[in-house]
């Protein structure tokens, strides 16, 4: 029988399931992916399909371990997306509700009511996030209001509620489980315990017969089975939100070091001290848990990588072609775009702000505006890491990672309007890794100090504005904000 040394991390985002094939050594050694779609049933409503989403893992699965020995596999580690919410029958496994993703906004008006109601402070205090549709309580409710109004199925047991990471335990392990990484997200884990919060459950009417129960990072998990090729009985070793995999994998497991993930959305996370209060604007959560909780600091954009998709299809481009237009010319000629397309996130967290283009010209062009959806994710990332400082401290480096990364021209724009160094990581998929990282650990298959002792490749962008130029960009940014944010009497 060959060794088991390799293992199988599995990346579940919004827009696809990756996997990975990662070696001993820490190393990717095979990467495969499955696409996974959204629906648009209403607007400001996103839908996924949970069938789907465990069908995409299916196929990445079977895609990366395709002539592989089963048998070489040391265990499964999981990176999730985060707050996404879905219901289903504890006695089948089946949905009774689609994925409702964490772009949706159909629970805009619940936090409006919750807002006025005076229970806005105590979420925060307790869970560490602001009441906002973007996280899990108030979709909770609406899935719960849905399919059971009177809680009786939920209470009885009957119905299950969870975050992808829980879904995917519960139909590849048979177990209800989440860890804290993904259950600080949801507004229904007290953030210094670690454990279901009885006012928060009163708060967004969710009975706890409902919820997985929580483990650390590590587990322990029961393990895997009819995940073909792989065997059944293979061990889960880690099981991490994928952002907070992803800070994992740059090996910033200490405060003062934060990354951006540029994605559909951007997470721009850095660990903390644990008795940190979150800046305002910005999220305390768990980032994972071994012997005890590593706690980090958050602020989430919603639109980035939408933007560029939006703006690409709006001047009938292709992502890659925008991309190509808007590193033609040097600047955006004064254009500037809100991209409020469902309000704004981290750290205005203001949802009835609106998308907005300002500084058009007669000689405004297409490149222009495609200059301007580049410029709108750097200036977005930079407003969080400037509120970041009272936790964080001075931060003159910048981590990057995701897809976006990639783009040089982004990456430099980052670095002009933050007026930082700002490290693209060389490594792709980090999200997945990271995971497998913090499960080969607990495996023993390395050491903290192994993976930290590692070469982590990265190309290095340095700022190239002046302080002049770059104050005047991010004034005319801020004006523009104020104008998406402001209030119109009817």
């Amino acid at each position: 029988m060959a060794e088991a040394d390799l293992l199988l991390a599995v990346d579940q985002g919004t827009t696809s399931t990756k996997a990975l094939l990662v070696d001993d050594r820490g190393d990717v050694r095979g990467v495969s992916a499955a696409p996974v779609s959204s629906s648009y049933p209403r607007p400001g409503w996103v839908e996924q399909s949970a069938e789907d989403i465990l069908g995409s893992v299916r196929e990445s699965v079977a895609t990366v371990l395709a002539g592989a020995n089963p048998t070489r596999i040391a265990g499964v580690c999981l990176s999730t997306q985060r707050e996404s919410l879905v219901l289903w029958e504890a006695a089948t496994g089946a949905p009774v509700s689609p994925l409702v993703s964490w772009q949706d906004q159909r629970t805009t008006d619940a936090c409006r009511s919750l807002q006025s109601r005076g229970v806005a402070e105590r979420i925060v205090k307790i869970t560490g996030l602001p009441l906002d549709p973007m996280f899990s309580g108030t979709r909770a409710l609406w899935l719960l209001d849905a399919a059971d109004p009177d809680r009786t199925a939920t209470r009885a047991g009957r119905l299950r509620l969870g975050t992808v990471d829980s879904w995917l335990l519960t139909r590849l392990t048979g177990a209800h489980l989440t860890e804290p990484g993904n259950a600080s997200r949801t507004q229904l884990m007290n953030l210094r315990d670690r454990a279901w919060d009885a006012e928060m459950l009163d708060v967004f009417g969710v009975p706890d017969a409902a919820l997985p129960r929580i483990v650390p990072s590590a587990g322990p998990f029961p393990p895997i089975s009819g995940l073909h090729p792989l065997l059944d009985g293979t061990p889960v070793l880690a099981v991490l939100a994928d952002s907070h995999a992803a800070l994992f994998a740059h090996g910033a497991w200490s405060a003062g070091q934060v990354k951006a993930t540029y994605g559909t959305g951007s997470s721009v996370m850095g660990v903390c001290d644990p008795d940190s209060v979150a800046p305002d604007g910005l999220c305390l959560t768990v980032a994972w848990e071994g012997d005890g909780p590593t706690y980090a600091v958050e602020g989430n954009i919603r639109a980035s990588g939408s933007t560029v998709a939006w703006a690409a299809r709006t001047l009938g481009r292709s992502p890659a072609e925008l991309a190509d237009l808007a590193r033609t010319v040097p600047d955006s000629a004064g254009v500037t775009l809100i991209p409020g397309f469902n309000g704004l996130g981290a750290p205005w967290w203001d949802p009835d702000a609106q998308g907005l283009i300002t500084g058009l010209t007669l000689g405004t062009e297409p490149v222009h505006i495609a200059r301007a959806a580049l410029e709108s994710i750097a200036h977005q990332v930079e407003d969080v890491l400037a509120a970041m400082a009272p936790a964080t401290g001075a931060l003159p480096d910048l981590l990057a990672d995701g897809g976006a990364s990639e783009n040089e021209d982004l990456m430099q724009v980052q670095a002009d309007l933050s007026g930082r160094w700002v490290h693209a990581s060389a490594v792709a998929h980090l999200s997945p890794l990271g995971a497998a990282h913090y499960g080969g650990i607990a495996s023993g298959m390395w050491t903290a100090n192994d993976l930290l002792s590692r070469p982590r490749p990265a190309t290095t962008f340095t700022p190239r504005l002046t302080e002049e130029a770059r104050r005047r960009l991010r004034t005319s940014w801020t004006a523009a904000l104020a104008r998406a944010r402001m209030r119109v009497e009817a």
